[in-house]
């Protein structure tokens, strides 16, 4: 019962600060911009596109990878152009409702702090170290879905910040939370 609550408080700490992260400080926004001509994209992207799914421009069918005479071209086409990541959904039905994107996230924040308090409870450490412990969390995290993300598709370097930001300092606070709560008697 004592992880379980800890786990509650850092949840609803990580999901406060995940507010102030994206509604009132510019932290969630950080890399991305407008796009100049929105309803040609749009457009372009209905009938390039018609699958929901992960797209990567310039293209190649990952079995031509090995084939020089496929590579050459593509090659050439990625020298020429810009390289970009698309993530292409079904309409909302109700875009301007967050509930159920609001749900998953508490669930997600749930179970990331969970594991923190569970974790956490296991050790002898007092609050600092256990505050450090769940920062170190937050940095692996970051280390582990968001670098990667930089590196290899090149998400935008403010970005990688603003989740370094948003990472580090949610399970910093979540971890206080989690550690002041373990360290009851």
């Amino acid at each position: 019962m004592r992880i379980l609550i800890a786990a509650v408080l850092g949840t609803v700490v990580m999901f406060a600060w995940g507010f102030v992260a994206h509604m009132l400080l510019p932290i969630g926004e950080m890399g991305m911009h407008l796009p100049q001509s929105e309803d040609a994209v749009l457009e372009g992207v209905k009938t390039g596109m018609p699958t929901p799914g992960i797209y990567m421009l310039p293209s190649l069918d990952p079995q031509k990878w090995g084939d020089e005479a496929a590579m050459a071209p593509w090659v050439e086409k990625a020298k020429a152009n810009p390289f970009v990541y698309l993530v292409v959904a079904p309409p909302s039905t109700d875009p301007a409702s967050m509930g159920p994107q609001l749900a998953k996230q508490v669930g997600s924040d749930f179970l990331g702090c969970l594991i923190a308090a569970w974790l956490l409870a296991a050790t002898a450490w007092g609050f600092g170290a256990r505050v450090l412990g769940a920062a170190g969390m937050g940095v692996f995290a970051w280390t582990a879905s968001i670098v990667p993300m930089w590196n290899w598709y090149r998400f935008p370097t403010d970005y990688m910040v603003g989740g370094f930001i948003e990472q580090g300092a949610g399970w910093l606070l979540a971890g206080i939370a989690i550690a002041w709560w373990l360290g009851r008697k």
